[in-house]
C-alpha cells in the first residue's frame, strides 16, 4: 500500500534540465551506458561462435535449433530480470538496483564460461539474461532522469545503439579465439564469455561514482539527499564548463511516498495512458523480433549456407553500420523529432528487408552482409528510440518497471520467438540446400517494423526538448498546488 508521508515543492527538474553539457555528464554515460556494450558482446558471442558451440569434444554438442534455445534462454532470462529488478528499482532507487544487476550478469557469464553441457549453458544463458534484463530498467530510467532535456534524445539513442560496439568487439574478438592455430578451440569460446565478465568488473568500478537519481529521491522523501547531489553536481558543471548557471522558475509540488502501489502503476499503464501503451508495445515487438531473430542466428546462417568459415569479419562490419547509425541519426532525434525520426527508421528498414528476402537467394555472404548493413543502419537508431520512449512517455514513479514491462512483453514476442523461429527455419534450409527458406522470417520481421513505424506516425509523443516531468506528469503531483507541470498527455503528433 503506497503511503504518503510529506508534501513539497522543488526546483530540481529545472535544475537538472538547464545544465550545460560537462565532463559530468560523460561520466554517467561511461558510468551507465557502457553495459549495452556488455549487451552486445554477450550475443555477438552466442551468435558468432554457433559453429564452436557444435562439435561434441571441443564444444558442447549443440544443434543449430539449440544455438538459437540459447539464444531465446537469454532473451527469457532478460524479460524475467527486467520485471523483476524494474519493479525494485522504481521501490528501492537507481543506484543499488544498477549495481546489482551488473553483479548478477558478471557471476552468470563467468558459469557460461565453465560450461559443461547444453543443460548448464541455457541455464547460464538464462540467468546472465536476467542481469541484462535488469539493467535496461535501472539505467535507461537513471539516464534519463540525469540528463538535460534538451540532450535527451541524442544521449539515448547513441547509448542504446552502443549495443554494437560491443558486438564488433565481441565479433572482432571471436576470430583469433576461433582460430586453432592461435588456441585450443575446447578453450577459446570459454575464454571469450571470461573476458566479458573482466569487463563488468571494469564498468562496476566506474559506476560507483555515479549518484542515486535525484528526481527519485524527492518523490521518495529523501529531498535533502537529492538536494544535496544537485548542488555537487551544479558545482562541478560549473567548474568544468566555465558557464554561470541562471536561477529557474519552475517548480513541481509533490505529494511524497515510499512507494508506489503495483495496482496503480498498472492503472498508469492501461487506463491514463493507453495510446502510449500500444505505442510502446508495437515498437519493442518490432524492433525485438527484427533483432534478436537475425542477429542471433546470423553466423549460423553464413556458415550453414554461404560456407563462411570465419563470421567474424562480417558480423563485425554489420555491427559497425549499426553503431555508426545510432551515431549518426541520434542529433536528429532531438532536431526533427521523436516521431519523424522513429517512423521514417522503422518503415524505411522493414522495407528494405522485405526487398532482402525476395532477392536472399542470389546473395553471397559479402554482399548480404552489405545489405544487411544499408538496413541497419537506419533500424539501429529507430530500435534505440523504443527504449527512449518508453523512459519518457510514462511518469517518473513508474519510469523503470514501465520500460521493463514492455522490454519484457515485446522481448517475449518478438525476441523469444524469432532466434526459436530462425532456428528452425535454418534447420529446414539446411535439409532443402535452400537459403531462401529463411526468408519467411524476414518477412515477418519486416511487416513487424513498417507496423510499428506506422503506429509511431500515428500515436508518436514530441518529447524533443521537453522535461519528463511535462510529458507525463509524476503520478505523486499535487493538482491542486500552483506547480508549472502542465497537462498530464499531451496529444499524439
Amino acid at each position: 500500500m503506497s503511503v504518503e508521508t510529506g508534501r513539497i515543492t522543488t526546483d530540481i527538474p529545472a535544475r537538472l534540465d538547464r545544465l550545460p553539457w560537462a565532463r559530468w555528464h560523460w561520466l554517467v554515460v561511461i558510468g551507465l551506458g557502457t553495459v549495452w556494450i556488455l549487451d552486445g558482446l554477450e550475443v555477438t558471442i552466442v551468435g558468432s561462435m554457433s559453429d564452436a558451440l557444435k562439435p561434441d569434444g571441443d564444444g558442447l554438442g549443440m544443434s543449430s535449433f539449440q544455438v538459437g534455445f540459447a539464444g531465446a534462454a537469454y532473451v527469457a532470462g532478460a524479460c524475467v530480470g527486467a520485471l523483476f529488478f524494474g519493479q525494485l528499482t522504481d521501490r528501492l532507487g537507481r543506484k543499488k538496483l544498477f549495481m546489482v544487476s551488473l553483479g548478477v550478469y558478471t557471476v552468470a557469464t563467468v558459469l557460461t564460461a565453465f560450461s559443461m553441457n547444453p543443460a548448464w549453458y541455457f541455464a547460464a544463458r538464462f540467468l546472465t539474461g536476467t542481469g541484462i534484463g535488469g539493467e535496461y530498467a535501472a539505467i535507461n530510467s537513471a539516464i534519463d532522469e540525469l540528463i538535460p532535456a534538451k540532450y535527451r534524445g541524442r544521449v539515448d539513442v547513441a547509448i542504446n545503439g552502443s549495443f554494437w560496439v560491443g558486438a564488433a568487439g565481441g565479433a572482432l574478438l571471436t576470430i583469433p579465439l576461433l582460430d586453432p592455430t592461435v588456441i585450443d578451440q575446447a578453450w577459446g569460446w570459454r575464454l571469450a564469455f571470461g573476458l566479458g565478465a573482466v569487463l563488468a568488473v571494469g564498468i562496476l568500478l566506474v559506476r560507483r561514482n555515479v549518484p542515486e537519481s535525484p528526481r527519485w529521491l524527492f518523490i521518495h522523501g529523501r529531498e535533502e539527499e537529492a538536494e544535496k547531489i544537485v548542488r555537487d553536481i551544479e558545482r562541478t558543471v560549473a567548474d568544468e564548463s566555465g558557464e554561470q548557471l541562471g536561477d529557474v522558475s519552475d517548480t513541481i509540488t509533490i505529494r511524497q511516498r515510499k512507494t508506489i502501489g503495483i495496482p496503480l502503476i498498472a492503472k498508469t499503464v492501461f487506463t491514463l495512458y493507453p495510446k502510449r501503451t500500444v505505442l510502446c508495445f508495437s515498437l519493442f515487438v518490432g524492433q525485438a523480433f527484427l533483432y534478436n531473430a537475425f542477429f542471433f542466428t546470423y553466423g549460423d546462417t553464413l556458415s550453414t549456407f554461404l560456407d563462411v568459415k570465419q563470421t567474424g569479419w562480417y558480423i563485425a562490419v554489420f555491427a559497425a553500420s549499426n553503431f555508426i547509425g545510432a551515431l549518426a541519426l541520434s542529433r536528429l532525434f532531438d532536431s526533427l523529432g521523436r516521431v519523424t525520426m522513429i517512423t521514417g527508421t522503422y518503415v524505411a528498414s522493414g522495407v528494405l528487408l522485405a526487398v532482402t528476402g525476395v532477392f536472399l537467394g542470389s546473395f553471397s555472404a559479402v554482399t548480404l552482409t552489405l545489405m544487411g548493413s544499408i538496413i541497419f543502419f537506419m533500424a539501429s537508431a529507430g530500435a534505440s528510440a523504443a527504449y527512449l520512449t518508453a523512459s519518457e512517455v510514462f511518469p517518473m514513479e513508474t519510469r523503470a518497471l514501465c520500460i521493463a514491462f514492455f522490454y519484457a512483453i515485446g522481448t517475449a514476442a518478438g525476441g523469444i520467438s524469432g532466434p526459436l523461429f530462425f532456428g528452425w527455419l535454418i534447420d529446414r534450409g539446411t535439409a532443402s540446400g535452400d537459403i531462401g527458406t529463411i526468408a519467411i522470417g524476414y518477412y515477418v520481421g519486416a511487416a513487424l517494423m513498417v507496423i510499428g513505424g506506422i503506429t509511431e506516425a500515428v500515436l508518436g509523443v514530441k518529447a524533443e526538448g521537453q522535461s519528463l516531468e511535462s510529458i507525463a506528469q509524476p503520478l505523486t503531483a499535487d493538482d491542486d498546488a500552483d506547480s508549472s507541470g502542465p497537462a498530464k498527455e499531451p496529444a499524439p503528433a
